[in-house]
Parts: C-alpha cells; sequence; structure tokens
C-alpha cells in the first residue's frame, strides 16, 4: 500500500465484509491519523471529539482489522503489520534486493529473510530495502540470535520512547547473553516501516570512530544523488535508526566503568552530539555497561533514555519446555536461582539433561550452592575486566550474606570513602551489584551468581586472581 487512500479503500472493503457497513467518518480520520503519525490528542482536536471517543472507537477498529491481519492492532504497529502483509518484492535499480513478506512472528526468520535476501543479490552492497517506504535495511552485523522470549513491557517501552517521544539515544545494557540483540531485533520488525534508512553495526572488531562513520555515511549516501558531509547531516535529512553493538569493547579494562581505551574518546563526544544535536533519527547502544556521559545527558533531561535490561521472569519456563525438563512444580525455583537469564538457563538445562535426565528435582535435591558449572568462562570474562577498587569491593560483598548500606564502609577495605563510592556506582553500571530498598534505605548486594564465583575462587586459590 502506497498511501492513506490504499489503507482507506482496504479497510472500507474489509469492514463491509464484515458488517455490510462502510467506514464511519470517525473510524476514517483514526486511520487518517495514524498512518501519519498523529497521536490520540492530535486526531481528536482535528475531528473535534473527546480523546476517550476516539480511543473507544479505535480500539473497536483494530479489533475488526486485526481479523484480516492475525495480529493483535494498535496504534504503534498498524502501518507497519499492514504494510507487511501486502508487501511486494522486488530489485531496484541498483540491483539491490528488496526485503521479502516476512513472518512477523518469528524473530530469527526475520533476521534470516534479510540475510538469505541478500546474498543472492548480484550487487556488493548487501542491503535490503522496503518498496512502500524506501526503508534500507542492513542487519549483516547483527548476531546470529537465540529465540525471542516475550518481552512486551520491553518493547512497548521502546515504542514509546521512539515514535511518541521522539528519543535521540536509547542505550540497552545488561549482562552478555540476557537478551539485548535479540530485543532490539524485534523492535526494528515492529517499526521499520517508521525510518528511511536502518543499519546495524559492532564494535566487535574496533573499528575508529572515524572508519564507523565513513560506514555509515557509504551507507546513507547509496541511495542519494547528492552525498552529505556527515552523519548529522544524514540524521537530520533523514529518519535514520543505526544500532551500535558491543559498546563495551571501547572500554578499557582494570578500569572504572565506562572509561574509553586510547584513541576511542571520541565516541563519548559522538554520542554526546546525537543527544545534544536537533534531528529526527534514533541511535541505540548495545552494551555491557553504561556510558558514563549517558548518566550526565540524563541529568540535563536531554531526549536520552537508558533500559536496564533484566532476566526474563515467567516467560522463562518456555526456555525449560524446550529443553524438555521435567519436574514443572520446580520451573519456578530453578528460573529464580538463575535469574531468568536466557543463556544461563539454556547452559544449566543442558547440564540437567546431560546429568540429570531432565529431572530439575533430582538437580536441585540437597545442593547449598549455585551449580556454575559451564557458567565460569562467562563469569571469569566478566571479572576480568574490574578495575583493582572493583575486586576489593567485590572480595568484601562476597563475604557478606545480607545487603549492606554503603553510607557505613567497613574499615578492612584499604579504599578511601570516595574511591569506595565510586567503585559502588561502577559496579552497579556493569549490573554486578543490586540495589534493594528495606526501611526507607538503599542497600546493596552482589549479584548472587558472581558472589558464589567469587567465594569459589577465594576458596580454591590463596590470593585470588580474577
Amino acid at each position: 500500500m502506497r498511501n492513506v487512500e490504499d489503507v482507506l479503500e482496504w479497510a472500507d472493503h474489509l469492514i463491509f465484509a464484515q458488517t455490510g457497513e462502510h467506514l464511519t467518518p470517525i473510524q476514517e480520520a483514526i486511520l487518517t491519523g495514524v498512518w501519519d503519525r498523529k497521536k490520540y490528542p492530535q486526531i481528536a482536536k482535528d475531528y473535534n471529539c473527546s480523546e476517550s471517543h476516539i480511543k473507544k472507537e479505535a480500539a473497536k477498529l483494530w479489533e475488526k482489522l486485526g481479523e484480516d491481519l492475525g495480529e493483535d492492532l494498535n496504534k504503534f504497529n498498524f502501518r507497519s503489520k499492514v504494510e507487511k502483509k501486502y508487501r511486494v518484492s522486488q530489485v531496484s535499480n541498483s540491483g539491490d534486493c528488496l526485503l521479502q513478506e516476512i513472518d512477523i512472528n518469528i524473530c530469527n526468520q526475520f533476521i534470516k529473510n534479510i540475510k538469505n535476501t541478500q546474498s543472492r543479490s548480484q550487487s556488493p552492497p548487501e542491503t535490503s530495502q522496503t518498496q512502500n517506504q524506501s526503508t534500507i535495511i542492513n542487519l549483516i552485523d547483527a548476531p546470529e540470535l537465540t529465540p525471542f522470549y516475550n518481552r512486551t513491557s520491553e518493547l512497548t517501552t521502546l515504542k514509546q520512547w521512539i515514535l511518541e517521544d521522539h528519543t535521540r539515544l536509547i542505550t540497552i545494557y545488561g549482562l552478555s547473553g540476557i537478551g539485548k540483540s535479540a530485543l532490539t531485533v524485534k523492535l526494528i520488525e515492529e517499526i521499520n516501516s517508521e525510518f528511511d534508512y536502518i543499519i546495524w553495526k559492532s564494535l566487535n572488531n574496533l573499528p575508529t570512530l572515524s572508519t564507523l562513520q565513513t560506514e555509515l555515511k557509504d551507507f546513507f549516501s547509496k541511495s542519494q544523488q547528492t552525498p552529505l558531509s556527515t552523519v548529522i547531516d544524514y540524521f537530520r535529512n533523514s529518519r535514520c535508526l543505526v544500532i551500535i553493538d558491543d559498546v563495551q569493547n571501547i572500554f578499557k579494562p582494570d578500569e572504572l566503568a565506562g572509561q574509553y581505551l586510547p584513541e576511542y574518546e571520541d565516541y563519548g563526544k559522538f554520542f554526546k552530539q546525537i543527544a545534544t544535536s536537533f534531528h529526527q533519527s534514533c541511535l541505540i547502544l548495545l552494551s555491557w555497561t553504561k556510558p558514563r556521559e549517558i548518566v550526565t545527558l540524563e541529568a540535563e533531561n536531554r531526549p536520552v533514555r537508558t533500559l536496564n535490561l533484566k532476566g526474563l521472569g515467567e516467560e522463562a519456563i518456555e526456555i525449560l519446555r524446550e529443553k524438555r525438563l521435567t519436574d514443572e512444580e520446580n520451573w519456578s525455583e530453578l528460573i529464580t536461582l538463575y535469574q531468568g537469564h536466557p543463556s544461563w538457563l539454556n547452559i544449566i538445562a543442558a547440564t540437567i539433561n546431560e546429568l540429570f535426565n531432565g529431572s530439575i528435582a533430582e538437580f536441585l535435591a540437597d545442593q547449598n550452592d549455585i551449580y556454575l558449572g559451564d557458567l565460569h568462562p562467562f563469569l571469569k570474562e566478566y571479572l576480568e575486566r574490574l578495575a583493582e577498587s572493583e575486586k576489593q569491593v567485590i572480595y568484601w560483598l562476597s563475604t557478606q550474606d545480607e545487603p549492606v548500606n554503603i553510607a557505613q564502609k567497613t574499615a578492612n577495605l584499604e579504599l578511601s570513602k570516595p574511591e569506595f563510592i565510586q567503585a559502588i556506582q561502577s559496579l552497579i553500571r556493569r549490573n554486578l551489584i543490586e540495589k534493594v530498598e528495606e526501611g526507607g534505605r538503599s542497600l546493596f548486594l552482589l549479584n548472587p551468581m558472581f558472589k558464589h564465583y567469587v567465594r569459589w575462587k577465594l576458596s580454591s586459590t590463596p590470593q585470588p586472581q580474577l
């Protein structure tokens, strides 16, 4: 569908087939407004009625139209789902392949179809393009994905930030394997029609900022007659969505969280420029660690948002079901023990199948400590990046059985009060320390998985080296 007139015609035929009646004026107003990315208050104002009436009529309309699309519709996803269903594939004059119709329910299939389409292209650029909105998509740097598990709340939040609040810079950070990439690809799947360009770049090979910017400009310029000078120029001229993955790789090891490697400090200036310059685009950062300048930008009330991605809740049951584990009455206990972390649960599930014939009850029986097993390399890699002051705090917290009040620093630590507070703050930004509220006070405790790992190191070596 090329324009709102096509949408109104399609919807009118559909409603007439269901009810024998044509679209009402208010239904046409809702469809036209949502297609033009207007919010309900604006639609209500244009139609000269109350917002509540618009919401009520819209809910009925989405339900009727959803029967044809086979989807739960709302104002956020209506346009993208209609375009996906009626997308037609063809080849552009440049030889780039257009994005084939995709299964919007399967995240892995989404990425697979994009990559398969690209592999069939005869031209060097590995990009994909949709016909209707000419959205050019390049996800070559996106990682191979594990199955996507339901994160409805997080998806809703991200769509709100991007589509409604027009946030320029979003950081999604969390432990490795927690699902940052899977969530972001699912997000792209649902909002791709809202952008002119979408590209995913990884910092895994440590490109300099100059190299990254050149690659971005090359990508943007392929479809434009006159190349622009800077990335910001493209961000202003078009609606771009750029994902930068593996941001933690440009941070120094053995230092407090978020300090850049030599020759990579200009990344921090680039992120700040994205946040403080006026444009219509969005940059998403994926990282183990929250970048330091993001805290300052948020404090300045800039259009910057941060999503600290945690483990799954009951949704993690699907992992245990896929692994065919038994003793369903123990599933919640296992999920809680391993914090709903998708990668950890997959690894532990493999152990349970290998050693306990899939029985969670047998695995959990008489187990006083958390079993780490094949999680050791993951935990080791994380802790090897810590600064010396962080390691001291980690050692100390691993000996504490209850959450601690950091206002009362222990005398056993050879750190000044500022050094101690800095280390705590850095560990929080790495997701290694958790904050709990108790009696109106903030108390802190070490992540249980890392706590057991550190205790194991302390018991196995006289002078532990993390």
